[in-house]
């Protein structure tokens, strides 16, 4: 197994990472966002105003795309593990 197969099996589980973790943390991003803009405009200083809506989101974004998520990471693992018998030649 020479660099350019290390390096790219790392590319593409780093990509996998980032395609996997993208919607939660934008959709946290989003929501932690609209809730500090909103508490800065109330003069809230809640602590759980910003906790409960950011899980509520959370848990509803990943009851949306958690099958599309294991399905992507399921079919890269599989496609890993064909690929081990050609990385050792």
């Amino acid at each position: 197994m020479d660099t350019t197969t290390v390096v790219d099996l790392g590319q593409q589980a780093l990509w996998m990472t980032v395609l996997i973790s993208a919607p939660l943390l934008g959709v946290a991003l989003f929501v932690g966002l609209f809730i500090g803009v909103l508490q800065a405009a109330t003069s809230i200083n809640e602590a759980t105003l910003s906790f409960i809506p950011k899980l509520a989101a959370l848990a509803l974004t990943l009851a949306i795309v958690g099958g599309w998520q294991v399905g992507t990471l399921v079919e890269f693992t599989r496609a890993l593990f064909q690929r081990i018998p050609t990385l050792f030649t």
